[in-house]
């Protein structure tokens, strides 16, 4: 029997098996299973009566609410795409994203109004305007008028194809102008089932989203969550001492970080206030963890921490870092070592480092290669960019862009991205390891390593230091700590201590470029001293 893979298959095992359940919490509001499946079905009938075919794209302009989540299956009832739009893109961005897409149809909180309002000029092929809560000029309708239009009838998945694209989700543009990745029902499908099958996920979890949902690590787990009957707690905005309070409320027992938001938590004021016993994991994705940071969280949180590893273009999850059978740690530093590696593959997923040959670099944990990934998780290519496409597949493997060593074991660690190398003096330099020496020390809040320009080494490794408030470090401080835990030649070779936190994109991760291209224009960022 062959049968169409769709994420609407996930919807209704939720709504079938676990309809009387709470299965959705956003802020005050409250829907079980059953409820939050009608929703969709009446999104779904509202888009239909606003003209929307299959293959149009619908945009989201919101943080996590329960109307971004309805989203993410009432356009795919009816064949539509929905694309979540990253909120804290700059309107010149969000601008060039839709246009791009074509999106004919945008949903967004009223606090994005005065963004609508431009859109309107600047967005021909945008068509209607949906703001979520309640009329305002900029928006042709609210979306709750849009649920009132009507309820479609559950639809016939098995003539769905599945090869048909379900979410657009635009890459964050931290390495250059963003690029519509495009992820089709089957894809969406098997990834869940793989992630559910890699994770045993269980109908008992209590799933915090504290990533938003536009980001990869975040709506990676939209339909595992529901295909398993788990209890989805949306966090609109991310703010430590809020979700600190809905770990106690909720009962969380399971949630997902990026570094910067693990750090913020560690570092809050309200840590000891609230009980956080019911928490079981927190998954650190997005950017690379330090084993310092891992520590950290085990011995706050008191309970398991791992590392998933992905990109947009994989659905996301490639890897985790949770216990395999067959690895025997050395010491407790060697565990935390291997817990805060991208680690092994996950159910469904081929995972190599390469040369730029494409041989397979010796599995020693030293030799550097490219990350590539083979998978039904992989995206279907980049909307409308075909080239693009071409460049990063081979042969059906897909170039990460990420470099990395591996073991025996197929434990993967990720050394750098292939741009952050830093090629001094002919030795090849991690970014990546550098940033995790300076972050073990604690006074250090957050940091970033890139390339600056040297007249007689090329580059030289180059770092940018927040302290935590109230602590104070100078550079020959930092410098003999270091001298502990780095060769010579990867030693920064300039230390600013900055009194702004670093930017970021909206997903958290540090813009490295930013800080980078400064240092190469000769305009560093405001210090404290040097």
């Amino acid at each position: 029997m062959h049968l169409p893979l769709t994420p609407v298959r996930c919807l209704y095992r939720g709504v079938d098996l676990y309809g009387k359940k709470e299965g959705v919490v956003s802020g005050e509001r409250r829907f079980s299973y059953a409820q939050f499946g009608e929703r969709c079905e009446r999104l779904a009938a509202g888009l239909l009566a606003l003209g929307v075919k299959p293959g149009d794209r619908v945009a989201y302009l919101s943080f996590n609410t329960n109307q971004l989540l309805e989203g993410y299956y009432g356009p795919p009832l009816i064949r539509a795409i929905v694309m979540p739009l990253n909120v804290r893109l700059t309107p010149p961005e969000l601008t060039q994203i839709l246009n791009h897409s074509g999106a004919s149809v945008l949903i967004f909180e009223n606090e994005f109004a005065s963004l609508v309002a431009a859109f309107r000029n600047d967005c021909p092929e945008i068509k209607t305007y949906v703001a979520t809560e309640g009329a305002i000029p900029q928006a042709h309708l609210t979306y709750e008028e849009l649920l009132q239009k009507g309820r479609i009838e559950r639809p016939d998945w098995t003539k769905f194809d599945e090869n048909e694209i379900a979410e657009l989700f635009y890459t964050s543009g931290s390495t250059g102008t963003p690029k519509g990745v495009m992820l089709s029902h089957r894809t969406l499908y098997l990834h869940a089932l793989n992630i559910a099958s890699t994770k045993f996920c269980e109908d008992t979890y209590v799933d915090l989203h504290t990533i938003p949902l536009f980001h990869a690590n975040g709506w990676g787990a939209a339909q595992i969550a529901l295909m398993c009957g788990q209890k989805q707690v949306m966090v609109r905005r991310f703010e430590p001492s809020a979700v600190l309070r809905l770990i106690q409320e909720e009962r969380a027992t399971h949630m997902g970080m990026v570094p910067v938001m693990g750090n913020a938590l560690l570092n809050s004021p309200d840590l000891g206030k609230y009980d956080l016993s019911s928490l079981k994991e927190i998954t650190m994705g997005g950017a690379a963890s330090s084993p310092e940071l891992m520590d950290r969280l085990e011995k706050a949180f008191k309970c398991k921490v791992i590392v998933g590893y992905g990109l947009t273009e994989t659905s996301p999850m490639v890897s985790t870092s949770t216990i395999k059978s067959t690895v025997a740690y050395k010491d407790e530093a060697d565990r935390l070592f291997h817990i805060a590696m991208a680690g092994w593959p996950a159910v469904g997923v081929e995972v190599r480092v390469v040369d730029i040959q494409m041989n397979d670099v010796p599995r020693d944990g030293e030799s550097i290669g490219e990350v590539i990934v083979r998978s039904d998780n992989v995206m279907d290519g980049y909307f409308r960019e075909a080239k693009a496409t071409e460049a990063v597949m081979t042969d059906n493997w897909f170039h990460t862009g990420d470099m990395a060593v591996w073991d025996e074991e197929t434990y993967v660690h990720i050394v750098d991205r292939k741009k952050d190398i830093i090629i001094s003096g002919g030795e090849n330099i991690s970014s990546i390891e550098v940033e995790k020496a300076i972050f073990a020390h604690p006074a250090v809040f957050e940091c970033a390593v890139v390339a600056a320009p040297d007249p007689k080494w090329g580059e030289i490794p180059s770092a940018t230091v927040v302290l935590k408030p109230g602590e104070r470090l100078t550079t020959e401080e930092l410098m003999a700590f270091l001298e502990q835990r780095l060769a010579k030649f990867k030693l920064p070779r300039a230390i600013h201590f900055s009194d702004q936190q670093l930017p970021k994109t909206g997903t958290g991760k540090i813009l490295k470029r930013e800080i980078r291209d400064a240092l190469w224009q000769g305009k560093p960022r405001k210090v404290q001293g040097a």
